[in-house]
């Protein structure tokens, strides 16, 4: 069976700090570009989405949908058409042990009537129009507890798992494993969420997560940062069979990364005093920033080595395969020595997209003789610099994003920099 990649945990325009284009018409379009064959619709409980879910997506598969025919946008692009699975992020916010809890869960359901139910249930413990992440002041095990009453076959996947403040396993909240945090239910999760923060390797030095599978999604806020992490699946695109696979592993093939330099809290530090620090750093200063001595946020590569019972570099028998990459964007701007929020960073990502496919593709398959021909000879060799791992990273700290360098200013000039990119025909 052919894989396709598939991105499960993303948001709508009815979540806090989200772009207000996000809508299912959009979706599809961004998902095309990326290369995508199925996504979570994201904010599945929340009244508002749910309307719009039901009103724009027609059945496609057990437990999938996708966009109706005539809401495609004009220039969506060519190709096979994604799923939208029903999924959304939750947030259980309560006390337990005289500490205060903060754990985000992304839940699978089997359809739209499915959301329905356990948006019927859940809204029993907090606003559900209030946000489309919404917070239940309930355990997580209650939570698990309610969402399996209302669809049995549902599957909670605990969510971006190291963050600091809103995770299973992150520095602030104190759970060291499935066990701890969800009791007598914790067989009902096979999954956990690595974050953008962490890769699988990090997580393989932890065995508190052996046997479970480790996904990777983008949890976009915008449609252009769809799949920036993704999952690659050898299974049907349906409910079904993606849910065995995060049971089982069968068809789970991996996953393609960030690397987890980039993401905003792989590192200690305190972003408002500039100040980054390595765990043994953090450890000799007492954990308190040196500049203004508040107390440091302890980030993901600190709290993996503490609960850490395996050197790096040890992988488990059944570990999956894994890809680092940098969205396409970033890689023109890392080659160009331009922003990657600019004009002509963006004229160039368009003019790949239309020659050379879609981002995913792009980055992982297309040769770098084509890429060359469309976009230079320092894009090109920034991408072979990707894929062969032989970047310079700058990580990131306490909500500071990190950075990926691949060419420097001096490459970048013998190369020939922007002018070196061939004008269009």
């Amino acid at each position: 069976m052919n894989t396709y990649l598939a991105d499960l945990h993303i948001h709508s325009r009815f979540s806090m700090a989200t772009s207000r284009d996000i809508d299912p018409p959009r979706l599809d379009w961004w998902a095309r570009r990326k290369g995508l064959g199925l996504i979570g619709t994201g904010d599945c409980l929340h009244p508002g989405w749910l309307k719009e879910l039901e009103e724009c997506l027609v059945p496609a598969g057990e437990g999938v949908y996708r966009l109706r025919e005539e809401l495609a946008l004009p220039e969506a692009p060519e190709g096979e058409e994604p799923r939208f699975l029903v999924a959304g992020e939750v947030s259980a916010v309560y006390r337990r042990e005289d500490r205060t809890r903060r754990v985000h869960l992304l839940l699978l359901l089997p359809g739209l009537e499915a959301a329905r139910a356990a948006a019927g249930r859940l809204g029993r413990y907090g606003k559900l129009a209030s946000d489309g992440r919404p917070t239940f002041s309930m355990d997580c095990r209650e939570l698990l507890a309610e969402v399996l009453e209302a669809c049995p076959e549902a599957e909670a996947v605990p969510a971006h798992i190291w963050t600091p403040h809103y995770s299973m396993m992150g520095a602030f909240t104190g759970f060291e494993s499935v066990e701890d945090c969800f009791g007598d239910l914790a067989g009902h999760i096979h999954a956990v969420e690595t974050g953008l923060s962490s890769d699988p390797a990090m997580n393989w030095r932890v065995p508190a997560l052996d046997g479970l599978t480790l996904v990777s999604n983008s949890d976009a806020h915008s449609p252009s940062k769809l799949g920036r992490e993704a999952n690659l699946l050898g299974t049907g695109r349906d409910y079904p069979s993606l849910v065995r696979a995060l049971r089982t592993g069968e068809g789970f093939v991996g996953t393609v990364e960030f690397f987890p330099e980039e993401g905003k809290y792989h590192l200690d530090g305190h972003r408002k005093c500039g100040v980054r620090l390595t765990p043994a750093e953090t450890l000799a200063l007492g954990g308190v920033c040196p500049v203004c001595g508040r107390k440091l946020t302890v980030g993901v590569e600190h709290r993996v080595e503490a609960l850490a019972g395996r050197p790096a570099g040890e992988a488990p028998e059944d570990a999956k395969s894994y890809r680092r990459l940098t969205p396409l964007r970033e890689v023109i701007a890392a080659s160009l020595g331009i922003s990657a929020a600019g004009k002509r960073s963006g004229a160039l990502y368009e003019r790949m997209l239309r020659e050379l496919g879609p981002e995913l593709m792009v980055l992982q398959e297309r040769e770098l003789e084509d890429v060359r021909r469309t976009a230079g000879p320092c894009v090109a060799e920034g991408l072979r610099r990707l894929r062969a791992g032989e970047v310079e990273l700058l990580p990131g700290f306490d909500g500071e994003g990190g950075r990926v360098g691949l060419l420097s200013g001096e490459e970048i000039r013998e190369l020939g920099g922007i002018k070196s990119v061939p004008k269009e025909n």
